[in-house]
């Protein structure tokens, strides 16, 4: 296996920031006490915490999986380069999400997390295709 330094410590930052999105959310529900758990406003916190969390779960695990993949079938410096992108992507988009008024509006942050997840998802697609 050619797993590096910057790839294991980037892969550890996406676990830790999927972790913490869940945590947000816990804060959240416990703030809200006992009112509604399962809110439907895109303008409320704990509804945007859920989407952050949630979109964050659907993205970091296979990012993941994927940043495994080409650790272990090439040393090239490219993984190490998206891993990075990787970390900086989704925590930008948790970032513009979480500073977001209502999920309803899209913003600079959140707009750039998303295309930069789509892209490093793909290159790192490619990368796993292109170096079997």
């Amino acid at each position: 296996m050619n797993l590096d330094t910057i790839t294991i410590v980037c892969i550890a930052l996406l676990g830790i920031l999927l972790f913490l999105l869940g945590a947000n959310v816990t804060r959240n529900r416990a703030l809200r006490g006992g009112g509604n758990q399962l809110p439907t406003d895109p303008t409320d916190r704990l509804m945007i915490a859920v989407r952050a969390h949630g979109n964050a779960a659907e993205y970091i695990p296979t990012m993941i999986v994927l940043l495994l993949v080409c650790s272990t079938l090439s040393d090239s410096w490219v993984v190490d380069v998206l891993a990075v992108a990787a970390v900086f992507v989704r925590t930008v988009h948790a970032f513009g999400m979480l500073r977001s008024p209502s999920l309803a509006t899209h913003g600079p942050l959140r707009d750039v997390g998303a295309m930069g997840t789509y892209l490093v998802g793909i290159a790192l697609g490619v990368t796993a295709l292109v170096t079997i």
